[in-house]
């Protein structure tokens, strides 16, 4: 694998970080309800412990191609904090997020991005178009990856075996 991400797993974490991680995996298997791909964002502040902002995928629901968890999440913190960056917030998302997401995150100025389950196909921080290691990109922030990668992967294989009918 050539990550850029950092390799974190569940025994570097603290109790409020497992908390955060459970939180969006609940999250996401409620999106996975929805006939949505499962798929949660959070996002959350370490100095205050206290989550700000929890978002899954809609963009069945709201007709909305745009309707992704991390768009959503940031959406819903910058309203609630009333600004536009979100320099002192850490966000959680159960899937490495797509070039969108990866570039609405950098705008944002999340201090720390944490993802799940890596994705080849539609990733955009650490495969497809890499978007932190792109020269034009004007923000990145520290990224670390593999986060529950297996519960993460387990409910996405979930959905999409279900999905597919191969749920034998």
């Amino acid at each position: 694998m050539t990550s850029r991400a950092k390799k974190y797993t569940l025994d570097d974490m603290d109790t409020f970080l497992k908390n955060v991680i459970d939180t969006a995996l609940k999250s996401a298997k409620n999106a996975m309800e929805r006939n949505e791909i499962p798929v949660a964002a959070v996002i959350f502040s370490p100095e205050s412990e206290k989550i700000i902002a929890i978002a899954s995928n809609r963009t069945e629901q709201d007709h909305d191609p745009t309707a992704h968890a991390e768009i959503l999440a940031v959406r819903s913190a910058s309203a609630l904090l009333r600004q536009t960056r979100l320099t002192d917030y850490d966000m959680y998302v159960t899937l490495e997020p797509c070039p969108m997401c990866a570039t609405a995150i950098s705008f944002a100025r999340l201090r720390r991005l944490y993802f799940g389950a890596y994705d080849v196909k539609g990733g955009g921080v650490d495969h497809g178009c890499r978007v932190y290691r792109n020269q034009t990109n004007l923000y990145t922030p520290e990224v670390y990856g593999g986060i529950a990668q297996t519960r993460c992967e387990e409910l996405l294989s979930s959905f999409f075996k279900t999905l597919r009918g191969n749920d034998r």
